[in-house]
C-alpha cells in the first residue's frame, strides 16, 4: 500500500509541476491533455481554458495517495492471514510471473513518449541543448534551420536526424520508436533490390519480384524519379516519371525488360532527366506495407500508414489508462450499493434489486451503440465511453457484495459491533468490508480482462473511441479488411491474447490464493 501510495503522489505532484512550469512529463501530462481535448472537460473564457478536470484528478491523486501512506504507518502491523496469502500466492509461479510481466508491461506504457514518440528525446544544435519531447507545445521546422516551404510546419525530426547525420552540425536523439501511435502517416515503404541472373529479387527474396519499384529523389520521405512496373523481375508495363515538384514529365511502355515507347516533356534533356542522380532502385511498398527492419517498421504498417508497433503500445496505454479509471470506479459504486443492499435490506434491498433487474434485461451492447452513437463527435473520448460502460459494470459487484453482507451480517462479531454501539457505516466499512476483500481482490482482474474485451469489441464495431486514440479493435477491424496484409491480425491478435491470458493466470493465482477456505473455520 506504501509503495502505490507513494506511486499515486509522485504521478499527481508531477502532472501539477507539468501544467505549472510547462514540462510534458509522461503520463502525467495526460490529465491536463485530455482535459483541454475534451470540451466539457474544461471552462473557457475567450482564448483562456481552464483545465479543471485535470487539476481535479493530480489533486484526487494527491490526496489519495498521502492517504495511503499515512494509512500504511498508522494501521500497525500487517494481518498475518494477509501475509500467508500474498506468499501463497507467490509460490502459484504461473499467476507470479503473470504479474510481473503486467507490471513491466504497465512501467513501459508509463514512460509514454520516451519510448515511443515523433518527437525527439533530446537535439544538440550549435552547442544548445533543446527537448522537444518534453515540452507541452511543439518546435517548428525553422527553429532548427530547415527552411523552405514547410518552415512554419511542426519540426520533423527523423528528418532532421538525418541532415544532422550528413552534415555533423548537431545530434538528434529520437525514442526507440520514432513513430507516433496515430497522427502520423508515413510515405510508402520501400525495400531494396538486387538483381541475380538478369533479374530483379528484392533483398533476401529467392523470386523474381512482381509489382511496383522505383528510383527516388528522397526514399524516406517517398519522393519518386520513375516509377516501373515488373513482372518476373523485369521491366513489364508502364512507367511514370516526375520532377522534383512532383509534376509528371515522363512516361514509357516496357515489354519483358524491352522499351516499347517513351514519352518526355520536361524541361532539359530526356538523359539528363533518366540519368540524373537518384536512389537504386527499389520495391515500393504502399500502405500497409510488410514488417521492414531497414525502415523501422518493425510490425509493419497500417492502411493509414502508422506503425503497428507504435499503434499497438498506444492500444496498449489506452487500456491500462480505462482500466485505472473504470476499475476504481465500478468497485466503489459496486462495493458501496451491495454492501448497503445485504446489510439493510428490506425496502431499499427490494428496490434495489428491481433496479438491477431492469439493467440485466436491458441487451448491454445495443445500449452502448445506442448511447455512444448519440454522444456528439467533439464530445467523444474516453472519458464518456467508460461513463457508458459503467452504467452496467458495476452490476456484478453489487450482487456478490450482496451476498457477502448477507452472509455474514449475523456473525457473532457483527452483533458483537452493534451492542458496543457501533452504527451501519461503521459495521458496513469497517468490519464486513474487510471480510470480502479475497471477492474483491479475486474479481477485480476478471473486471479488467472485460473491460478490455469491451472496448476492443465496441472499436472494432465502429461504436469506440474516436480516431486519435490507437486502440486494438480498430487494428483488428483494418485487418480483417485487409486479408493481404496478415500482420496486422498477427500483431493484434497476438497482443490482445497475450495481454488476456496473462490477466486471467494473475486472477487464478489471486483466486487460488485468496480462497478463505484454505484460511477460514465457521462454526
Amino acid at each position: 500500500m506504501r509503495t502505490t501510495g507513494f506511486l499515486l503522489s509522485l504521478i499527481g505532484v508531477l502532472a501539477i509541476i507539468g501544467e505549472t512550469c510547462g514540462i510534458a512529463f509522461p503520463t502525467a501530462r495526460w490529465f491536463f491533455e485530455t482535459s483541454r481535448q475534451i470540451p466539457w472537460l474544461n471552462s473557457s473564457e475567450g482564448a483562456v481554458v481552464f483545465p479543471w478536470f485535470g487539476w481535479l484528478a493530480s489533486g484526487i491523486l494527491c490526496l489519495a495517495g498521502l492517504t495511503m501512506v499515512v494509512r500504511s504507518w498508522t494501521s500497525g502491523p500487517p494481518n498475518p492471514v494477509t501475509l500467508r496469502k500474498i506468499q501463497r500466492f507467490k509460490a502459484i509461479k504461473r499467476g507470479y510471473y503473470s504479474l510481473l510481466i503486467l507490471l513491466c508491461l504497465a512501467g513501459i506504457a508509463g514512460l509514454d513518449q520516451v519510448v515511443v514518440g515523433k518527437r525527439a528525446l533530446a537535439v544538440e544544435q550549435d552547442g544548445r541543448w533543446r527537448f522537444p519531447a518534453f515540452l507541452p507545445t511543439d518546435l517548428k521546422n525553422k527553429d532548427f534551420g530547415m527552411m523552405g516551404e514547410r518552415e512554419e510546419a511542426a519540426a520533423d525530426y527523423r528528418e532532421l536526424k538525418r541532415v544532422f547525420k550528413t552534415t555533423g552540425k548537431g545530434r538528434v536523439i529520437m525514442p526507440l520508436v520514432a513513430y507516433d501511435p496515430t497522427g502520423d502517416t508515413l510515405p510508402p515503404r520501400s525495400r531494396s533490390m538486387v538483381l541475380k541472373d538478369g533479374k530483379y529479387h528484392q533483398a533476401g527474396s529467392d523470386q523474381p519480384y512482381f509489382g511496383l519499384v522505383a528510383n527516388f529523389y528522397n526514399v524516406e520521405q517517398a519522393r519518386v524519379h520513375i516509377r516501373y512496373t515488373m513482372r518476373r523481375g523485369l521491366y513489364n508495363g508502364p512507367a511514370d516519371g516526375w520532377d522534383e515538384k512532383g509534376a509528371p514529365i515522363y512516361s514509357a511502355d516496357y515489354r519483358d525488360g524491352v522499351l516499347i515507347s517513351e514519352k518526355y516533356n520536361g524541361p532539359g534533356s530526356k538523359e539528363d532527366f533518366l540519368y540524373r542522380e537518384a536512389s537504386d532502385l527499389r520495391a515500393m511498398k504502399y500502405h500497409p506495407a510488410p514488417p521492414m527492419l531497414e525502415t523501422g517498421n518493425l510490425l509493419g504498417t497500417t492502411s493509414q500508414g502508422y506503425d503497428v508497433l507504435a499503434y499497438l503500445y498506444g492500444g496498449l496505454q489506452v487500456n491500462l489508462k480505462a482500466a485505472l479509471i473504470y476499475l476504481p470506479i465500478i468497485y466503489l459504486i459496486g462495493i458501496t450499493i451491495g454492501m448497503l443492499m445485504g446489510y439493510l435490506g428490506g425496502w431499499f434491498d427490494i428496490l434495489s434489486n428491481r433496479v438491477v433487474e431492469i439493467f440485466v434485461n436491458v441487451p448491454f451492447l445495443f445500449v452502448v451503440i445506442i448511447l455512444s452513437s448519440m454522444v456528439p463527435e467533439r464530445f467523444k473520448g474516453l472519458p464518456v465511453i467508460l461513463g457508458i460502460l459503467m452504467i452496467f459494470g458495476w452490476i456484478s459487484i453489487a450482487m456478490l457484495m450482496r451476498t457477502a453482507a448477507y452472509r455474514d451480517k449475523g456473525r457473532d462479531y457483527i452483533s458483537a459491533a452493534r451492542v458496543l454501539g457501533a452504527r451501519a457505516p461503521r459495521i458496513i466499512f469497517t468490519h464486513l468490508l474487510p471480510n470480502t476483500l479475497a471477492i474483491i481482490v479475486t474479481l477485480l482482474p476478471f473486471s479488467m480482462s472485460a473491460l478490455i474485451f469491451s472496448l476492443t469489441a465496441l472499436d472494432y464495431l465502429g461504436f469506440g473511441l474516436p480516431p486519435e486514440y490507437a486502440t486494438w479493435g480498430r487494428l483488428l477491424n483494418d485487418g480483417l479488411s485487409n486479408l493481404s496484409a496478415p500482420w496486422l491480425v498477427t500483431a493484434t491478435f497476438s497482443a490482445l491474447v497475450g495481454l488476456l491470458v496473462l490477466i486471467t493466470f494473475v486472477g487464478e493465482g489471486i483466486r487460488e490464493a485468496f480462497d478463505p477456505k484454505k484460511f477460514t473455520y465457521y462454526r
